[in-house]
């Protein structure tokens, strides 16, 4: 075995599973023991994920999983997974694993983190998006003066995960924080107008241009919310959004007149120009020609991929780690972005 001081070549170091909390029937936590040696490099901010590397029936898996504990109130580091129907290792934590067993684990990443000391935060969560919804509540109540709300929905009152840790916050803080349970069988599907409700429920006179707003869960119950926010007028900086499914990478279309032939790629002292296969993300393309390319979440959130296009045009599926300047410069995060023109050359940091 290898030991917990050591990170294998790809950054992932060896972390014992101290406690497993059954959190609902399709929920499980997982208390992870780090070791002194490493303590400094799974120091995380609330909202942070860490990427889990697992190997089931022979073959390798990367997921990305948000802590749910809060590192102004914890010592321990605790991330929560959901079982999903097509989560095939989502399903494997929840059915296999117990105390003692051992899971490989990349330091902590993301932005979907604290922006501020200062205003309200909103936040909304669904389903097991409550994950690092929980963590910055906790680390906002805990850690500043500010006050917090929580919209989070759920199929039933069964599925709510926190439900107790929730109410135990709502008794601890008094009117520091206020949370919504929207439960989809009395309530039915999370729609527009909930939430504008919840928005237009705040105290007379809140100033929405001193709060920031954090949002998690399922593909349309963010779209929902997101447009909502938009429409009510809160600027877009203020609104910050967590995403941890993969964009569906479009197949070619055969009317489109420019056909990547291939792709050149700059990484440290290697560079690479290898023919492209159509449909391959860029960090796709950089593994299949032998480069070991940095990755970490896969799914455009933690920005580990990062790299520049130089020459050529690319297109981006997804992007929740850089800003417009970033963007602007070139740069992509090339676990979602496949090239659009004929030839591509593509830096890395």
């Amino acid at each position: 075995m290898q030991s917990a001081d050591v990170n294998d070549a790809d950054g992932f170091t060896p972390l014992r599973i101290k406690h497993v909390i059954r959190e609902t029937t399709d929920a499980v936590s997982l208390v992870l023991d780090v070791p002194e040696a490493r303590k400094d490099q799974f120091r995380y901010l609330a909202g942070q994920f860490v990427t889990l590397r697992v190997t089931i029936d022979g073959a390798e898996h990367r997921r990305c999983y948000s802590m749910s504990s809060s590192p102004a109130v914890e010592s321990d580091l605790r991330i929560t997974v959901k079982r999903d129907r097509d989560g095939l290792v989502s399903n494997w934590i929840n059915d296999t694993l117990s105390a003692g067993d051992e899971l490989h684990v990349a330091p902590p990443e993301g932005r979907f983190v604290l922006t501020s000391t200062a205003g309200d935060v909103v936040t909304f969560a669904g389903g097991s998006g409550i994950t690092p919804v929980y963590s910055l509540v906790h680390s906002a109540l805990a850690a500043t003066t500010r006050n917090a709300r929580l919209f989070y929905a759920n199929r039933n009152l069964e599925s709510v995960i926190f439900r107790d840790a929730l109410a135990g916050l709502t008794d601890s803080h008094g009117e520091r924080l206020e949370v919504h349970h929207h439960l989809d069988d009395l309530d039915g599907v999370v729609s527009p107008r909930h939430i504008a409700d919840f928005i237009g429920s705040a105290e007379p006179g809140h100033d929405h241009a001193d709060t920031d707003y954090y949002v998690c869960g399922p593909a349309p119950f963010m779209d929902t919310v997101e447009r909502v926010l938009l429409d009510a007028g809160i600027p877009k900086q203020q609104i910050h959004l967590e995403r941890f499914t993969v964009a569906a990478i479009p197949p070619l279309d055969p009317a489109e007149p420019v056909v990547t032939e291939e792709v050149t790629i700059e990484l440290g002292r290697s560079t690479v120009t290898a023919p492209y296969r159509a449909g391959n993300t860029l960090l796709q393309t950089a593994r299949l020609a032998g480069l070991k390319a940095p990755s970490s979440c896969e799914t455009g959130s933690c920005g580990t991929c990062m790299a520049q296009v130089v020459e050529g045009t690319a297109r981006m599926l997804n992007n929740d780690a850089l800003d417009d300047d970033e963007v602007a410069d070139g740069w992509v995060v090339t676990c979602q972005t496949i090239p659009t023109s004929r030839t591509v050359t593509v830096v890395y940091e």
